[in-house]
């Protein structure tokens, strides 16, 4: 706040009110989210939060609905098994979270007798928790004073003061603006607010500058659509793999548990090939990882299963083996009923490989 001019200091002052005004009438009734006046569950926070890193709120919901009625509370998701818990959250992706949730769980009910501390200090000590997370669950379960900025608060940030800071390299520079709007009361309310006008008014396209409850105060109104300015998206490599469709004639289908450590750590998946740029998979490589199985000649599946990655996008092939029937297996692979299949929590790339596989 040292370097802000009486503008942005006064600007800052003014944008609090109209907003708590604003959510009191408009909030989203999201399953998280508590009422104005009702105490936060610290919990429901918590998961949410980390539920929502890089993933839309209408497909969280019936995810967060899931899991609080599969773990009530902390003391059951740090009982929980890992495998259960990495099955359920398949599908929403970006896998390390579900690992970091249990972590985080655990350390709650070890460190901190079950209740989550309060501070924004104290939370940044804890597995999967980092500087926004933190904010927000200190802000918006226990009130402190915290400055919370997402995508959404960078965006409204940056046209009501107008500024030109570019994401991502100058993001500190829309946490010193945020610092100077954030009230010392109702803050959580105030955070929640910025996120849904962000999400329903001040969107990337098209903002409803007209209907906007800070348009008043807004500096930027006139060129909101250019702001915040972006460095231009780099350009995704490619990546190549083959999977192996392993099925028996009585109706199982082999299932590798992948290391805890690197992409889609401790999920089940298909057995394959490494992913990798600029060749074609090593499939000799694959046929002596996989010695413990009767000789392997597998036939192409017509296509190639296509996911992209928050890094890469990734061009699947599956091979297609059937083998006489089940047989003794290492430690990280197991067999699954064909029947089973359907109920069962493979990651989104996985899926559609089998898709691939069984068309």
């Amino acid at each position: 706040m040292d370097h802000a001019t009486k503008t942005e200091i006064t600007l800052g002052q003014q944008i609090a009110p109209p907003m708590l005004d604003w959510y009191d009438q408009h909030r989203r009734h999201l399953p998280w989210r508590h009422d104005p006046d009702v105490k936060a569950n610290p919990y429901y926070v918590w998961m949410s939060e980390i539920m929502l890193q890089q993933t839309t709120v209408a497909t969280v919901k019936s995810y967060f609905e899931k899991f609080t009625n599969l773990w009530p509370d902390i003391s059951d998701m740090a009982n929980a098994p890992l495998e259960d818990i990495l099955q359920e959250w398949a599908g929403l992706g970006y896998y390390a979270r579900a690992r970091n949730l249990h972590k985080c769980a655990q350390s709650i009910m070890q460190d901190f007798n079950g209740q989550f501390p309060e501070t924004e200090a104290e939370l940044l000590t804890l597995p999967g928790i980092g500087p926004y997370t933190a904010a927000a669950i200190a802000s918006i379960a226990f009130n402190q004073r915290a400055v919370v900025v997402d995508g959404n608060i960078e965006r409204v940030m940056s046209r009501v003061f107008k500024s030109y800071a570019e994401l991502p390299k100058e993001r500190a520079e829309f946490y010193r603006l945020a610092n100077l709007a954030t009230p010392d009361s109702r803050v959580g309310d105030y955070a929640q607010s910025l996120m849904d006008l962000g999400a329903t008014i001040c969107t990337p396209k098209s903002p409803k500058c007209a209907i906007c409850p800070i348009q008043p105060h807004c500096l930027g109104k006139l060129e909101a659509e250019e702001l915040p300015r972006k460095a231009p998206k780099k350009i995704k490599p490619t990546r190549k793999g083959l999977s192996l469709w392993i099925t028996t004639l009585d109706g199982y289908l082999l299932l590798e548990r992948r290391p805890e450590k690197g992409l889609l750590g401790k999920m089940p998946g298909l057995p394959g090939t490494d992913w990798i740029e600029g060749q074609e998979p090593d499939i000799d490589a694959l046929m002596r990882k996989m010695q413990f199985l009767p000789k392997l000649e597998h036939q192409l599946a017509e296509g190639e299963a296509k996911h992209t990655f928050t890094h890469f996008h990734l061009f699947l092939s599956v091979g297609k083996v059937t083998l006489p029937n089940t047989c003794d297996l290492p430690d990280n692979y197991f067999w699954l009923s064909l029947d089973q299949l359907d109920e069962f929590g493979l990651p989104t790339v996985f899926k559609k490989a089998v898709s691939l596989a069984q068309r």
